[in-house]
């Protein structure tokens, strides 16, 4: 892997050979992240402190892009290291905070124009979602959760960030599928059924009326869940319903209760969003998954993909 970094000024220094390194990528949330160790020996013109995004290169294409947030020097028997690590693209939403503001009708334009390009951000072919009436953006909001408001509450999808570092506002693509089946180099294979915080039923009242919605997870009670959650409606209701719904939090409180994670002994095998398909011998939970998050590195035991494994339709 081929790593760069850009100072302020944006000028590009090529990093020497990483001895270790790990991509960490998410369907969205939290945020991806990179860390690299390489040697590292002190006549370098640039200076560390200086440097303000990364990027990664395999093969001649695009792995990651992202902002620098620590750099360390160390020097040891092992000679003089240093250690750079930082995160996506989404950090810049994520670290600004959002100007409080209502918009009469919102449309993808204005949140790109307002909460994204103002970062140096650019968005990723695609994107259509639909104009919301009477939108607000809350003071103290970061530029993220506006983002992820507009786009996964209303517009049905989870915003992400690509390999290039661009905002990505358009459905999963389906067409990529990996197959785990017994030819492949597995190394691990973990799996975990995790019930706490998953709800089995979520009463929904409007503040107003008094009338009360109710919505249950039916499959979870059957299996012996009661955990229920009471959710009132705001004064502004009429353009937050999505956002409160019932069923959205049944969904979304119900996305870690089945994973799968395996590690494979390759590297940029999947990407998050990407289906996978588990057919292994003696294997009782083969079936299909989306991978919702994918880590790749190389140490000194070799390149390896850590990938976890999610029902398909899972809310992210």
């Amino acid at each position: 892997m081929n790593a760069c970094v850009t100072d302020a000024a944006g000028e590009r220094w090529a990093l020497p050979r990483p001895t270790a390194w790990r991509l960490e990528y998410t369907a969205g949330v939290p945020c991806d992240s990179f860390w690299l160790r390489c040697p590292w020996d002190g006549g370098n013109t640039t200076k560390p402190a200086d440097w303000v995004e990364f990027s990664a290169e395999q093969g001649g294409a695009r792995v990651f892009t992202g902002v620098v947030d620590e750099c360390e020097v160390s020097l040891s028997r092992r000679g003089r290291l240093l250690e750079v690590s930082g995160r996506g693209m989404a950090a810049r939403l994520l670290d600004n905070e959002a100007l409080g503001q209502d918009y009469q009708t919102a449309t993808q334009k204005d949140i790109i124009r307002d909460h994204v390009r103002p970062y140096g951000i650019t968005v990723a072919p695609g994107a259509q979602l639909p104009a919301v009436a009477q939108f607000s953006v809350a003071t103290g909001s970061s530029e993220w959760s506006v983002v992820y408001e507009f786009a996964r509450y209303y517009g049905g999808v989870a915003p992400r960030f690509d390999r290039e570092g661009r905002l990505v506002l358009s459905g999963w693509d389906d067409s990529r599928e990996r197959v785990v089946d017994d030819s492949s180099p597995l190394i691990a294979l973990v799996r975990r059924d995790r019930r706490y915080g998953v709800l089995s039923q979520v009463l929904t009242r409007d503040r107003w009326s008094g009338a009360v919605e109710t919505v249950d997870n039916r499959d979870f009670a059957a299996q012996g869940g009661m955990a229920r959650r009471i959710i009132t409606m705001p004064a502004k209701s009429s353009y937050k319903a999505m956002r409160y719904s019932g069923q959205f939090q049944l969904d979304q409180s119900a996305a870690e209760l089945e994973r799968m994670e395996l590690t494979v002994g390759e590297a940029f095998c999947v990407w998050p969003g990407d289906l996978v398909t588990v057919r292994r011998s003696g294997l009782d939970w083969n079936g299909r998954y989306r991978a919702v998050k994918v880590t790749v590195g190389m140490d000194e035991g070799g390149h390896w993909t850590r990938m976890e494994l999610a029902p398909p339709g899972v809310t992210i």
